[in-house]
């Protein structure tokens, strides 16, 4: 009998036991005690998407402080700002107020705009943003939700933790003429403020575009470094009450419009009526006609 001839039958659960040892191994590709983290880190990409794209608007009174005593917030809003953000869309946009705008302030009565602040401010500290905002809200019809309130020095020391900004100016805009330039803090809030041979209405467009590049600054990587003083300046120079917990929120629809992005717009010279009060003072008659269509294209009424 010839034995090397004779073939052993293969064995028909060896090849089982192989097919069962590589599903074990694959099943042990994701060990049974990771799945709790698994899910914990589920959970948080959910929670972080919802954070981040679900709707929402929020609208923020930027004002601007005169010069002020030290400590105290007792000025006039030099510069208002009503800015509302949609990070879904995503979308900012900007309406500047003239600061002469003859409105009823409650509690006060027919005054310019810019006085709400200061009257509150000097009955009792801390009240002015909450009057400013009131007077925005009950005069323009917009919903207001925070207010972010800066002097004028502070906003001179956030420039200059950025290094400074950069302008690109195609026309004689506050004694410069077209040209790039590199602004120090100074040098931008004397920009942002001049009035030079114009008026309020330059002045805004001049503040609008100071703001474009201070966010331009902090956009750029180049600057990334500079982040830690820019926010100790921060702290010191602005008071607001917006909760930490949006700030992320708002940062990132920032970066992602971009400053050209920006929808920038404002109370013009064409929609007022300049006037002169009783006591002399020259004053700016809203016409609600022509300011309404504008607040209802960037407030999305």
């Amino acid at each position: 009998m010839n034995v090397s001839a004779y073939k052993i039958p293969e064995n028909p659960y060896r090849s089982i036991s192989q097919n069962q040892s590589t599903i074990n191994v694959r099943r042990s590709a994701i060990p049974c005690g990771c799945w709790p983290f698994f899910l914990l880190a589920a959970f948080l990409g959910l929670v972080t998407a919802i954070y981040f794209f679900a709707p929402g608007r929020y609208n923020i009174l930027l004002l601007g402080i005169d010069r002020t005593a030290a400590k105290s917030y007792v000025g006039r809003t030099d510069t208002m700002i009503l800015t509302t953000v949609a990070p879904t869309e995503p979308y900012v946009g900007l309406v500047s107020i003239p600061r002469d705008l003859w409105v009823n302030i409650p509690g006060i009565g027919e005054n310019r705009i810019n006085t709400a602040h200061f009257f509150a401010e000097a009955a009792q500290a801390g009240s002015g943003p909450a009057a400013a905002m009131q007077t925005v809200r009950e005069n323009l019809g917009e919903r207001v939700d925070y207010y972010v309130r800066v002097k004028f020095e502070g906003f001179r020391d956030i420039v200059n933790a950025l290094g400074g900004v950069d302008i690109v100016l195609t026309s004689p805009t506050a004694g410069y003429e077209p040209g790039s330039y590199h602004l120090t803090g100074e040098k931008a809030l004397a920009f942002a403020r001049n009035r030079t041979g114009t008026d309020d209405f330059y002045r805004m467009q001049q503040g609008q575009l100071i703001l474009k590049a201070v966010l331009n600054q902090i956009r750029s990587p180049l600057n990334w470094y500079r982040l830690p003083a820019v926010g100790v300046a921060l702290m010191r120079s602005i008071d607001w009450n917006i909760p930490f917990w949006l700030w992320p929120r708002i940062g990132l629809t920032l970066l992602r419009v971009g400053p050209a992005g920006i929808d920038s717009q404002a109370i013009t010279r064409d929609m007022v009526t300049p006037t002169t009060t009783d006591q002399g003072a020259s004053v700016l008659l809203p016409n609600w006609d022509k300011i309404n269509p504008v607040l209802a294209k960037v407030f999305g009424q």
